[in-house]
């Protein structure tokens, strides 16, 4: 009886064996597993399903929103499907999807409330009061505040007012920028508009998110998200430029713009013209020729065959890995 109790058990160490070493087959790790590894490699491999199949909805079809100005920075309108032309990798593409009309956005504001902002909070708050007292009717925007960690203060929603729980609020130590930006993508990816923005107003830094910028980057561009971003430094020789590197790669990889004045009436000027870009993009779909799931880096360019004008639109996506 004893052996047979024996044997029986030994069978049973066999075939967990087995089934632990068919898990790392699959996910390609080798590693020393706790007694509970088979439960959570398969809610690994389940979330890593889930992953991809969000990705891969994404990337089926790539959504730009282009602006269009005239040599002397106005918007140009009245554009038409047949002036784009719309290539990736140096490859043209053909559009499936074109939208020329004025359409409601959605925006994600994300305020820095980072140590380094101490002395900068109430010229933030006062921006992103401007911002928000630009939407129109059928416009809604989120309120977020970042420090070591990311916090929502106002879901989407039309209303022009900060919430007063903001006014309250004080700075604390490290940046987690690109963990915001990620946050805001996110967030913006479920909303039903097609035109979609996060808002920066930081004096840029990055020394605490999980996230890589190469990351929220992406997230971004999944989301269709355009980042917009106002350096609150002050202007100057004190002016840290990295951090303010750092606000121009997710500006321009993302087909957005930077703002360097921190305040007065180019501030008040610049908010004000974001909001009317927002509500005058062109916004492009296509499906990409190439359909390899390689990870890689495709870069987008459109032209249009007027020499007197200029887009901007984001400059590429990531390729899902499978």
């Amino acid at each position: 009886m004893i052996l047979a109790q024996l044997n029986l058990a030994r069978l049973r160490n066999c075939l967990s064996l087995i089934v632990l070493f068919a898990l790392v087959s699959l996910s390609n790790q080798s590693a020393v597993f706790p007694a509970d590894a088979g439960s959570s490699l398969l809610a690994q491999a389940s979330r890593q399903d889930q992953d991809d199949d969000v990705i891969r909805v994404n990337a089926e079809l790539v959504i730009l929103n282009a602006t269009v100005l005239d040599k002397d920075g106005r918007f140009v309108s009245g554009l038409r499907r047949a002036d784009f032309r719309v290539f990736e990798d140096g490859q043209e593409q053909k559009l499936t999807t074109f939208t020329a009309e004025e359409t409601p956005f959605a925006a994600a504001i994300l305020l820095d409330t980072s140590g380094s902002m101490e002395s900068r909070m109430t010229l933030g708050r006062s921006a992103a009061i401007r911002f928000l007292d630009g939407l129109r009717d059928e416009d809604v925007a989120a309120v977020y505040t970042f420090d070591t960690k990311i916090e929502q203060w106002r879901d989407f929603s039309p209303g022009r007012d900060l919430p007063a729980r903001v006014y309250g609020l004080h700075t604390r130590t490290f940046t987690a920028l690109n963990d915001a930006v990620m946050r805001a993508a996110d967030d913006l990816a479920k909303r039903p508009e097609k035109r979609r923005a996060i808002v920066v107003l930081s004096d840029g830094g990055e020394n605490y998110s999980r996230a890589s910028t190469d990351k929220a980057l992406d997230h971004a561009a999944q989301s269709g998200a355009t980042i917009y971003a106002v350096n609150m430094s002050e202007l100057g020789v004190s002016r840290d430029t990295a951090a303010a590197a750092i606000l121009k790669n997710l500006t321009e990889k993302s087909g957005g713009r930077y703002v360097a004045s921190p305040g007065g009436q180019e501030m008040r000027d610049a908010l004000a013209s974001i909001v009317e870009e927002l509500g005058h993009q062109y916004t492009l779909g296509y499906r990409p020729g190439n359909r390899a799931r390689d990870g890689r880096w495709r870069g987008i360019q459109v032209k249009l065959p007027k020499p007197d004008v200029s887009v901007r639109t984001r400059k590429g996506y990531r390729a899902p890995k499978s």
